[in-house]
């Protein structure tokens, strides 16, 4: 009968284990019975009970024994123990069943109203205890389940947080994600008295190559020179940043106007051996770049967005120039060029 509580009647007499059936018949549970303490632990370690009814005086193995032995045993260690006795009545013999484990006591001849109704209580605690253990798995359940969807959106939440500081395109970092970098390194610089360098790049007569060869041959070609910017920037610091359409820029932590340059005169060469054919070019029928690049050590006078308006007058000068270089200049601080960039 799965999901009726269990009784063990444990008794050395046939007769007794009869006489205890019989009076428990109409009680909702599954009978089980054992002759000897021995047999009533092997029992015990087989099946689930709600309740043992067990007797005091049995050869080889008493009433007391049996039950010391139950509670040494973590699975029947909590199983309610009644006992029932012939013998003295005397306190003696009933702390010594308390000692033993036993949480009541049945005189014989058992009086069978206050058998039945001894074992209907510890039924329904039995009853609610299981409903309690049910409730409680559940909730465990859903506790874990909780757990694993705040799990879940946590990483959600961190890959929308990326994607939204990611350009989608050439997977480099957006300029919400620059500018973020831009104001931390800043700070970072400001405090260990270092030099930070920017860079910005312009991809020479795109609009020209986009109306040449369409807009997803474009978009391969922002990928190609993404990867380009990106290689050879070394340090977990070092930032390269899709600016807007096809400008980039690349924030370089610890780094003066001499390795700036030298870093952007590396990208400019890797672009150009990329040897993307441009038919609207003016700088040899490849796609090629064009870098300006600036450096400074923050101070507190200072704003770091003057840092990217240096870096675009820079580029201003290499398209101005002839394309497909480098232009490196001081930084040098423009009142106007901050204000024009405030939201």
């Amino acid at each position: 009968m799965p999901g009726t509580p269990k009784i063990l009647i444990v008794d050395d007499q046939p007769a007794n284990l009869l006489v205890m059936k019989g009076l428990l018949e109409e009680v909702n549970a599954e009978l089980v019975t054992a002759a000897s303490g021995h047999e009533a632990l092997a029992l015990m370690l087989k099946h689930e009970f709600a309740l043992v009814l067990l007797d005091v005086q049995m050869p080889d193995m008493d009433g007391f024994e049996t039950a010391a032995l139950m509670r040494g045993i973590k699975q029947t260690r909590h199983l309610p123990i009644i006992f029932v006795t012939a013998i003295s009545k005397d306190d003696e013999h009933i702390f010594r069943g308390y000692d033993a484990g036993a949480i009541d006591y049945l005189f014989k001849p058992v009086n069978p109203v206050i058998l039945r109704s001894k074992v209907e209580i510890f039924l329904k605690i039995n009853r609610q205890q299981r409903l309690l253990e049910k409730k409680t798995a559940e909730l465990d359940q859903k506790v874990e389940e909780l757990l694993i969807l705040k799990s879940q959106m946590e990483e959600v939440n961190q890959q929308l947080e990326e994607l939204s500081r990611t350009d989608s395109l050439t997977g480099l970092a957006n300029r919400r994600q620059f500018k973020e970098v831009l104001a931390s390194e800043w700070r970072r610089a400001l405090r260990n008295n270092h030099s930070l360098a920017l860079i910005m790049a312009d991809i020479d007569a795109f609009k020209s190559f986009n109306d040449t060869y369409g807009h997803l041959v474009g978009d391969e070609c922002l990928q190609k020179i993404a990867l380009a910017l990106h290689s050879p920037l070394m340090r977990a610091s070092d930032l390269a940043a899709r600016f807007g359409g096809e400008e980039f820029v690349i924030l370089l932590p610890g780094t003066d106007l001499e390795g700036g340059a030298f870093i952007a005169e590396a990208i400019r060469r890797d672009v150009e051996n990329l040897a993307i054919t441009h038919a609207g070019s003016d700088t040899g029928g490849l796609v090629t770049m064009s870098f300006g690049v600036t450096a400074v050590k923050p101070s507190v006078e200072l704003v770091d967005l003057n840092l990217v308006c240096t870096a675009d007058k820079a580029l201003y000068i290499a398209k101005k120039e002839g394309k497909n270089r480098c232009v490196a200049v001081p930084f040098e601080e423009d009142r106007d060029c901050v204000a024009s960039s405030e939201p």
